[in-house]
C-alpha cells in the first residue's frame, strides 16, 4: 500500500446510533452498496460506489466510537500525530477521546476552535 499525501483526505466515515438504518438510506439515496465489517458482536459497514470501490464507512456509535459526533468525519493524513495534536490544542482545539490504532496506523478525533470535528491520521 502506498503512503498517502500529507494533508490529503485518506478516509471518511459516519458514526451514528443506527448504522444499519443509515446504511440502507445511503444505498437508496446515492446508490452505494455495502459490505459488513465485523466489530466482534456487531457489524459496521464499508460503503462502495457503483464500481465496487470502498468510498466511506458507516459505523455504530459503540465501543471506541462511543461519543464520536454523528457527522461525516474526514481523516486527514498528518506526518506526526502528537505534533498535530499539540498544535490543535495550542490553537484552541481539543482532542476528543484517546489516540487509537489500526495496525501500525494511528488516529485521533479533534474538535477545532469553531467546534467542527475531524480525525488526524498518521500512517505507520
Amino acid at each position: 500500500m502506498t503512503k498517502q499525501t500529507i494533508g490529503g483526505i485518506g478516509w471518511r466515515d459516519l458514526t451514528c446510533e443506527n448504522a444499519g438504518g443509515l446504511r440502507d438510506s445511503y444505498e437508496d439515496v446515492v446508490g452505494w452498496q455495502s459490505s459488513p465489517v465485523s466489530m466482534g458482536d456487531y457489524n459496521d459497514f464499508n460503503m462502495m460506489d457503483g464500481e465496487g470501490n470502498v468510498v466511506a464507512g458507516v459505523c455504530h456509535g459503540r465501543g471506541s466510537n462511543e461519543g464520536v459526533p454523528a457527522q461525516w468525519m474526514m481523516y486527514v493524513i498528518v506526518a506526526d500525530l502528537e505534533a498535530s495534536l499539540r498544535a490543535c490544542e495550542s490553537r484552541g482545539g481539543a482532542c476528543i477521546g484517546e489516540i487509537r490504532s489500526m495496525g501500525a496506523d494511528r488516529f485521533a478525533v479533534i474538535r477545532d476552535p469553531a467546534g467542527a470535528c475531524m480525525a488526524l491520521y498518521e500512517e505507520g
